[in-house]
């Protein structure tokens, strides 16, 4: 790694604060810590995310005092920052940003509050389709808004719900803009399988997504998108054109083909998202920093070394700026055509940094370019620090900018032939260094062979399927899109031949386990440390790391885990997690994927642990038994169950409270607590529940 005191890192000496600051002596500690920092705007993007993150780690919703407070602190901060003296006036800017994005967050929630459906609903649904991507399931979904349910008071209607197309649709064609009617069965977006598990409302309450559900009669088309509509004219054009590809290109191929130059990930198979995860090609089919990196790329440099060639042109006109400036207009016409997602516009934003820099005569890709971007995203989005893809795509590109000098300096020892091989091994060994752990904190999955995917296929993405797409689409109109869509063709045939290929080795996939909920924090802490300070405050950065590595390395998993409605219970024995039956199937694989386990479902239903018949299960737990009741007349053998302190969980409300000695744990109470996590502690069980790991958050209450 490069040291960061380096100037072709284009860092500043540390400013001064004030006509009296002294931080060559180093006389005050808070000095030295100044002097550590580098420049202070580099540090912005990382304490108002700090202010994010603590706003979103709290279990309880804050009120209208806790705000006041914040914000009085944010002012005095800023204060104090401005006229206060010198040395504390980096705690002051700290503040003051972290208190900004603590605001920031609360705001936000606030303003995309919407109505939640509060039941499940069976009846009739009619609504606006507004999006259509597919489930893991393999249905088409349709994201629909305007929606009106029967005997639903406009008050209480979710502001958008998502329904899955089961059975045979074939009579619609789905299309952005039409407004469609259905019989379905929805429900609140539902909650974690675990108190450790990914948190499905927190993300539906800020995409204003209040319900969720299916449909299996035929969905009946009301009306044709209204031709006035610019709101839904992006999707309906994304749409469009992606049919047009995956007509020209039949297959998988032209599903990979639409979702590179369009977004729309609809036509892919679950066994080809599958396959891509497993070799860490997941990347390549949905739209992020590096196709917009690419597109943009690709134009800026044709343009740009066209327009050399072209006489003397080039002693005559900017051409490089020319370029930059086509260039990001040809990734904002890629963004409307993309749709306004997140993933989406963070890569336009990160992108459109770096052409804003050339057009200014600035470093096009620097760390301040990546803290511009970030800035610019957590202001407008905050809740996207939460997002892994934010995560990943920030920390797999300041690796690449870290490695990029030194890089430059030893190139020159690398043969022409093989710089390009040699500088794409560096990026992906960066990229994936900085970005693994990230991904196996969110997804319990490491790919063992990510690097050895990406170089088979991201070159060919790069120099063959992006530039072809290019092309078609500028010779679209008069006809000629033929020959550069079979390129693009020929190129996504290899990248989901590739993607199956090491997807089917042995060890293809690690797993690893949850990790306690400090590490995603502190790793933050230790990158931040190791690339922006110097000094002792790095080698406390290579600290924090090592800290890291031992709290994930001891993460202990409950020895017992209750599902959100009592559907399933699942017991730790020396084999892995049993579960007490077959089915729930979500629910049963998140447990598994947060232990780290990678045996299918199936065996863990077949394991030893649980005895006696389908609807009352019984295992032990620290010598107590632990007892599953389902199926029907389930809240009846209750009272039975209910002896010598067992931990009776019963998929049904049952009829008294505990009508014996036991822990009862029925549907009543779970939709109260959510899913539930029991270990032993001696001789008394620790229980940890959802709603007490969450709080009254507003997307829990």
């Amino acid at each position: 790694m490069a040291s960061l005191a380096d100037p072709d890192l284009a860092y500043p000496a540390p400013r001064r604060f004030g006509p009296s600051a002294q931080w060559g002596g180093l006389r005050h500690p808070l000095a030295a810590l100044a002097a550590a920092r580098g420049d202070i705007f580099l540090w912005l993007p990382i304490w108002l995310g700090t202010g994010i993150g603590i706003w979103f780690g709290l279990a309880w919703e804050p009120g209208r005092a806790v705000y006041a407070s914040v914000a009085a602190a944010m002012v005095l901060g800023a204060i104090a920052w401005l006229r206060g003296p010198d040395a504390g006036r980096l705690v002051a800017a700290a503040l003051t940003v972290a208190a900004l994005g603590f605001l920031l967050a609360g705001a936000r929630a606030h303003t995309l509050a919407a109505p939640v459906l509060g039941f499940r609903y069976y009846g009739p649904v009619e609504g606006r389709i507004i999006s259509i991507d597919r489930s893991s399931g393999d249905y088409i979904r349709l994201k629909l808004d305007q929606v009106v349910l029967a005997s639903v008071a406009p008050a209480r209607t979710p502001a958008t719900a998502r329904v899955a197309l089961h059975g045979d649709q074939s009579q619609l064609a789905p299309e952005p803009g039409q407004r469609v009617m259905m019989t379905a069965n929805l429900m609140p977006p539902a909650g974690p399988a675990s108190p450790q598990s990914y948190d499905f409302r927190r993300n539906s309450w800020f995409a204003q997504l209040g319900a969720v559900g299916y449909v299996r009669a035929p969905v009946l088309l009301l009306e044709p998108p209204a031709p006035g509509d610019w709101l839904l004219a992006g999707h309906r054009t994304r749409m469009r054109l992606s049919a047009a590809i995956q007509a020209r290109i039949p297959g998988q191929a032209g599903a990979v083909a639409a979702a590179l130059m369009t977004g729309d990930r609809s036509g892919i198979a679950e066994a080809t998202n599958v396959s891509m995860r497993a070799s860490n090609l997941y990347h390549i089919i949905s739209i992020s920093g590096l196709h917009m990196g690419m597109l943009a790329g690709f134009v800026f440099a044709a343009l740009r070394y066209g327009l050399a060639l072209v006489g003397n042109l080039a002693l005559h006109l900017p051409v490089k700026k020319i370029a930059a400036a086509v260039a990001l207009l040809a990734a904002s016409i890629y963004l409307w055509l993309a749709g306004p997602n997140v993933a989406t516009e963070r890569a336009y934003v990160m992108a459109a940094t770096m052409l804003v820099a050339v057009l200014l005569d600035r470093r096009a890709i620097s760390l301040r370019t990546v803290a511009v971007a970030a800035l610019a995203l957590l202001l407008i989005n905050p809740e996207g620090l939460m997002d892994p893809g934010f995560q990943m795509s920030f920390s797999a590109t300041i690796a690449l900018i870290l490695v990029y000098r030194p890089w430059a300096r030893v190139q020159h020892l690398v043969p022409g032939l093989l710089k390009p091989v040699a500088m794409l091994v560096l990026s992906s060994l960066a990229a994936g260094f900085a970005s693994a752990p990230i991904a196996a904190a969110h997804f319990n999955r490491m790919p063992e062979y990510g690097l050895l995917a990406n170089l088979l296929a991201v070159p060919v993405m790069g120099t063959a399927v992006m530039p072809a797409g290019v092309i078609a689409a500028l010779l679209a109109p008069l006809g000629l899109a033929g020959p550069p869509l079979w390129v693009m063709e020929q190129g996504t045939r290899w990248m989901i031949l590739v993607s199956d290929w090491v997807a089917g080795l042995d060890g293809a996939l690690i797993s690893l386990p949850t990790p306690p909920e400090a590490v995603l924090p502190l790793m933050a802490v230790a990158a931040a440390l190791m690339v922006l300070a110097r000094g002792a405050a790095r080698g406390a950065g290579f600290a924090v790391a090592i800290a890291v590595v031992a709290l994930w390395a001891g993460v202990e998993r409950p020895a017992l885990l209750i599902a959100p409605e009592g559907e399933l219970v699942g017991l730790m024995t020396a084999d892995g997690r049993a579960m007490s039956k077959s089915g729930a199937a979500y629910v049963a694989e998140t447990w598994m994927a947060e232990d780290g386990d990678d045996a299918p479902v199936e065996a863990a239903s077949a394991r030893a642990g649980w005895d006696g018949p389908t609807g009352s299960r019984e295992a032990v737990l620290a010598g107590r038994r632990v007892v599953h009741l389902t199926g029907k007349g389930a809240a009846d053998r209750v009272a039975a169950a209910c002896t010598g302190g067992a931990i009776v969980v019963l998929a049904a409300a049952a009829t008294e409270t505990a009508p014996g000695d036991c822990l009862l744990f029925d549907l009543t109470r779970l939709r109260q607590s959510g899913a539930v996590a029991i270990t032993p502690a001696g001789d008394a069980l620790r229980v940890v529940t959802v709603a007490e790991t969450i709080g009254p958050r507003l997307w829990a209450r």
